[in-house]
């Protein structure tokens, strides 16, 4: 967090949620620490539909945690890097409270299908900061694309990046981060 150089100025508490321990289908059925199972990388994906909505739900948790703690909603983004991203997209664009902002490192828009029926409609104006590696060999970059593609024709607004590296964080989205976090938090 120290990279992102916020000012000083500007008050933000970090929380940094660990993923449950599961079996994970794609790596053998080992157990390790993931939002949702992955079921195959390749071709069509079957999403861990359950999986999925029972991290929102944990999230869901973590947000009214903060809520009680005297954190205005509006003041909360939603973050994640691939699975977490997956989850913060997933959440925050159907909770029913106006968020801040919902920031979506190196992922995808989970059960995509639902969305039009599920999403709040407080939050269809939510700052939204998508950035992908183009040469990410996990979630390729036009699964990223088309869940931007998705979001936009949802009418959502979405700052969108691509950077030539694989399934990372680099400088210059650090960066790129840092400057749209002290956009939507100002």
């Amino acid at each position: 967090m120290p990279e992102l150089d916020l000012p000083d100025a500007l008050p933000v508490r970090f929380v940094f949620p660990h993923a449950p321990m599961q079996a994970v289908t794609i790596n053998g059925g080992a157990v390790m620490r993931a939002w949702y199972d992955v079921y195959g990388l390749d071709g069509e994906r079957r999403e861990d539909a359950a999986g999925v909505r029972a991290s929102q739900g944990r999230v869901e948790d973590l947000i009214a945690r903060e809520k009680a703690r005297g954190i205005p909603t509006a003041r909360i983004v939603l973050a994640g890097f691939s699975q977490g991203g997956a989850i913060a997209l997933q959440t925050g664009l159907r909770h029913a409270e106006r968020l801040a902002g919902i920031m979506a490192l190196s992922t995808y828009l989970p059960l995509a299908t639902t969305l039009a029926a599920e999403a709040s409609p407080v939050n269809r104006g939510l700052p939204i900061f998508m950035a992908h590696g183009s040469g990410d060999p996990l979630i390729p970059i036009e699964r990223a694309l088309a869940s931007r593609r998705l979001l936009e024709a949802a009418g959502y607004a979405v700052e969108w990046r691509d950077y030539p590296m694989e399934h990372a964080v680099c400088a210059q989205e650090i960066a790129d981060i840092s400057a749209w976090l002290v956009r939507v938090l100002r």
